[in-house]
């Protein structure tokens, strides 16, 4: 059986003006399989998601944010 990995993605979202938009993404993203967690920071329209990337793709946590009715993209930080 192989261990999987876990990684960082940070996403940048656009379009949220309040914290409960914020708690409705953290429940869209967090229902994907292989995240681990999800924390958006309001403040900084970040998105931090650990997942295995081997599973979940940064396009299905994009996906995910979109579902949620907002807009986001890969960020390095």
């Amino acid at each position: 059986m192989t261990t999987p990995t876990t990684t960082k993605t940070i996403l940048r979202a656009e379009g949220f003006s309040c914290p409960s938009c914020a708690a409705k993404i953290e429940k869209r993203v967090a229902r994907l399989d292989a995240v681990q967690a999800v924390k958006v920071h309001f403040a900084s329209s970040r998105i931090e998601v650990d997942h295995d990337a081997a599973r979940t793709s940064v396009e299905d946590l994009v996906a995910a944010v979109a579902k949620a009715g907002f807009t986001s993209h890969p960020s390095a930080f």
